[in-house]
Parts: C-alpha cells; structure tokens; sequence
C-alpha cells in the first residue's frame, strides 16, 4: 500500500461510521480505531521487511475534527481553509441554528489562498446545529452543519 491509498483510506475511514478497522496485506498491516471525540489512530503493525509503515502518523495528524460529529444529514466543506460565519467581522452570521435555508443560499465563507469562497446550501434544509466556530480552520468534507433536509 503507497501513502496515496493510505491517506485515502484514512479519509475514507474518518468520513465512515466505522469504529475500527484492520486491513492486512502481505507484509504490511495497519489497525484504525476511533473514539467519539477523538482522532482515527492507526496502530502499525508491519513485519520487519516493511518500510512503508512510519510515514502514516504524520498524514493522520492533521485529518481528523476536534468536535463530535452528531449522525444524520451534514453540510461537509468542499475545500480546505478557513470557516467564516458571517460576511464580515461586525455582519450578522449567515444563518443561526433553527433558520430555514433555500437551496443555493449562501451558508457560510471558506477562504482558501486569500480567496473568500461563498459556500451555498445543495438543498433545502433547516439549520440544526454549526460545528465549526467562526475564523477556524477547517478540512476537506469536514462537518459544518448538521441539518434537516426539508
């Protein structure tokens, strides 16, 4: 397994509502378990001819939430950046929980590479919780809102 599956795999595993996960291949073994609340943590496991096993803590690092992600339905970030609630620092937030949102609404700002990207609802839903504060950095399909689609 190369780092390209392995950062897919643990992609794949954060979005996933798996608790564990434990995949062997030939000489090369790796072990993920999560917690609520806490990040995906592989355990490696390789036989003494594998190299390949020390480079995954650093991908696993920087890929998981530091908030716990209720089920249901999300609005996930389309990119990675930073998280803005409100079109400017003294604006009121573009949506609170309990509003009503249209699809094609402006949500919420992702600002990635000094570029404010508005970021719209893909479907008509009322806002339930935001899981994100205002000014933080925030992850590829990383939860923003959880919703209930109307």
């Amino acid at each position: 397994m190369d780092m390209k599956q392995i950062k897919a795999l643990l992609q794949e595993f954060d979005a996933s509502t798996l608790s564990k996960l434990k995949i062997t291949q030939d000489a090369f073994s790796i072990e993920l378990e999560k917690n609520i609340g806490a990040v995906a943590a592989p355990v490696m496991v390789a036989a003494p001819v594998a190299a390949v096993a020390a480079p995954v803590a650093a991908a696993v690092e920087s890929s998981a939430p530091a908030a716990v992600v209720p089920s249901g339905d999300m609005i996930l970030s389309p990119m990675v950046g930073t998280f803005y609630s409100a079109p400017s620092p003294d604006s009121a937030p573009f949506v609170k929980v309990g509003d009503r949102v249209k699809k094609g609404q402006v949500i919420a700002v992702l600002e990635a590479m000094k570029i404010m990207n508005e970021l719209e609802a893909e479907f008509d839903c009322k806002i339930l919780s935001v899981l994100v504060s205002d000014s933080q950095a925030v992850e590829y399909d990383m939860p923003l809102f959880a919703v209930e689609k109307l």
